[in-house]
């Protein structure tokens, strides 16, 4: 089948086919993005923690304007001795999943000319890498030496862990044991890296979903926690996957009685799951809006190019009619209407591939989204070139069923 005829005919309907051509592009800009937004979301819901959350649990500690770090950590883990079942239990500032508490910008000089993005501090005290399972990839372990106190919210001069994730945006390439940051007057040099450990908001942070790894853990004493920090404690807890729910109860009755001045928070006193669970709640409902979109879309985009191709069969009964009676088979009626379909879909495919980049512009610039992996251009389009010759198939088979002596008798 030549495509000249083709091409005249939809010459002649110019406005409509313009129309749906841009109908098309709108949906395939749309699709793209939309693809790429739910696959970012997904991935973004199974962020590997870096820790077992299966066995862990917070028990958090809110309005004690009157305790010492030092003495709430002694009495709660003291407290926490008594519990069966309890396999260890440490101070921290915050957990995966939890309320952020430590984001903050880092600079990779002192006089803060190199800015290198805005990472979040965890601060444990001794036994909390252990109790979350925490083990470097490479470098060594913290020393007793490392846990220092200090006269703000970090000792003046600290070893860290840092993840691979952060040391491969600090560092691309290098080595990045001994390497040194800074935060304001804190000065820190990487002890050790991890594979994997999630901040307490992946995703949601100044960086976005390429920041979700970006983990720096602070070893530090008790007696370093300042003001607020102590106000609400945070402990996390190991126990049996099966017996935490247990465990975690047991606990809070126990911290209520060591510590009776103190409230305990329980929306925040969760096992870890729970509070992934609850974490990742909008980007499930997001992912469920943007499936909602994308089959809006799609059916948009059916119903408007079944519409067309309804409108011109019966335009060019009379054309279809004469046609058939000099020769043309079914099959060449309906070729002719998938051709002319395709031929739409392509045009509106290639404008709506260059909304797509441009859209995702947008979206990285506004709203930290990663760049837009060309794979998913191919996949928007065989998706509305399939779209476009299902809905066309419906029409063409009513023009190719249309029979010559009728057709050429039709005003």
């Amino acid at each position: 089948m030549t495509i000249g005829p083709i091409l005249s005919a939809l010459a002649r309907h110019r406005i409509a086919a313009m129309l749906i051509t841009l109908e098309i592009a709108l949906a395939c800009a749309v699709l793209c993005n939309a693809f790429f937004l739910v696959s970012s979301r997904l991935d973004l819901m199974r962020i590997d923690s870096g820790v077992d959350e299966a066995s862990l649990a917070t028990l958090k500690l809110r309005g004690c304007e009157e305790c010492n770090a030092a003495d709430l950590q002694g009495r709660v883990m003291q407290a926490l001795q008594s519990v069966p079942g309890l396999q260890s239990a440490a101070m921290v500032n915050t957990v995966p999943f939890g309320e952020p508490t430590g984001n903050a910008g880092i600079c990779l000089d002192s006089e803060c000319k190199q800015f290198a993005g805005v990472p979040h501090f965890y601060a444990f005290t001794r036994g909390a890498t252990d109790t979350l399972g925490l083990k470097v990839v490479a470098g060594r372990n913290f020393t007793s030496a490392d846990y220092q106190s200090s006269e703000g919210f970090f000792p003046a001069d600290s070893q860290v862990w840092i993840t691979r994730a952060l040391a491969e945006h600090l560092w691309p390439g290098q080595d990045p044991l001994g390497r040194e940051f800074w935060l304001a007057q804190f000065h820190f040099r990487v002890a050790g890296v991890l594979a994997h450990f999630a901040r307490p908001d992946p995703g949601r942070s100044e960086n976005g979903v390429v920041s979700a790894e970006w983990s720096i853990i602070v070893p530090i004493a008790p007696d370093a926690w300042q003001g607020a920090y102590v106000q609400r404690g945070l402990f996390v807890l190991r126990a049996d996957p099966l017996d935490l729910p247990r465990v975690l109860a047991a606990a809070k009755a126990a911290a209520a009685r060591a510590v009776p001045e103190a409230v305990i928070d329980q929306a925040a006193s969760a096992p870890l799951v729970q509070l992934r669970e609850q974490y990742f709640q909008t980007d499930r409902t997001m992912a469920g809006l943007l499936v909602a979109v994308i089959a809006a879309m799609l059916l948009v985009t059916a119903l408007g190019i079944v519409g067309l191709a309804s409108f011109w069969v019966a335009q060019r009964t009379k054309q279809i009619g004469i046609r058939r009676a000099l020769g043309a088979t079914r099959t060449d009626i309906l070729r002719y209407f998938q051709t002319e379909n395709f031929l739409l879909a392509s045009g509106g495919i290639v404008l709506g591939m260059l909304l797509a980049y441009g859209g995702n512009q947008l979206l990285m610039r506004y709203f930290e989204l990663a760049r837009l992996p060309v794979s998913y251009l191919p996949i928007g389009a065989l998706l509305l070139w399939f779209v476009g010759q299902l809905a066309v198939l419906g029409p063409a088979l009513r023009a190719a069923a249309i029979p010559p002596v009728v057709a050429t008798r039709s005003t």
